[in-house]
């Protein structure tokens, strides 16, 4: 029970990326004033080298929760497009289906303000909030205000499921 008032936006955010295990590094979740930067991992950001490690249908590097659960079912991703689904402990994951077999996941939090970005469409992840665009295969950022793509949630087609790897 929390008796100390309500979770900030930013704490939030900040026990979302130590849940993710991101695989880069440290992340900087200070409180002090930002200038909208979002949390980034230190050394090789996706925005300098993207995800690592998307390859085949086992889709995206990185960490997410329970290996083997089932996020969507693959009949539901459409290929060119995708969908923003629940995953462990209600975070939002945006599922990209590049081809009829691959499939591609990032959290879908937008690293520029935190807002959930919108389900893929033409091979682009776009947010709402300020326009910021991603690249649906690599989750690279290819229009800003976002200076960090996406962060790779690691993915796989398990039969008619996509699930976590």
């Amino acid at each position: 029970m929390n008796t100390e008032g309500p979770v900030s936006r930013r704490a939030a955010l900040c026990g979302i990326v130590v849940a993710l295990a991101v695989p880069s590094g440290l992340v900087a979740c200070g409180s002090s004033g930002s200038t909208g930067s979002g949390p980034t991992g230190s050394g090789s950001t996706p925005a300098q080298g993207g995800p690592t490690g998307s390859t085949g249908s086992t889709g995206s590097s990185g960490s997410a929760g329970t290996t083997g659960a089932a996020l969507v079912a693959l009949a539901d991703v459409p290929e060119g497009g995708g969908a923003v689904v629940d995953g462990p402990g209600g975070k939002k994951i945006v599922v990209a289906r590049v081809s009829a077999t691959e499939v591609k996941a990032f959290d879908a939090t937008c690293p520029h303000q935190g807002t959930t970005v919108a389900e893929p469409s033409g091979g682009t992840i776009t947010c709402p909030s300020h326009g910021s665009q991603f690249g649906a295969a690599d989750g690279k950022v290819r229009k800003g205000p976002a200076t960090s793509g996406l962060r790779a949630v690691n993915v796989r087609v398990d039969g008619d499921q996509v699930v976590l790897a």
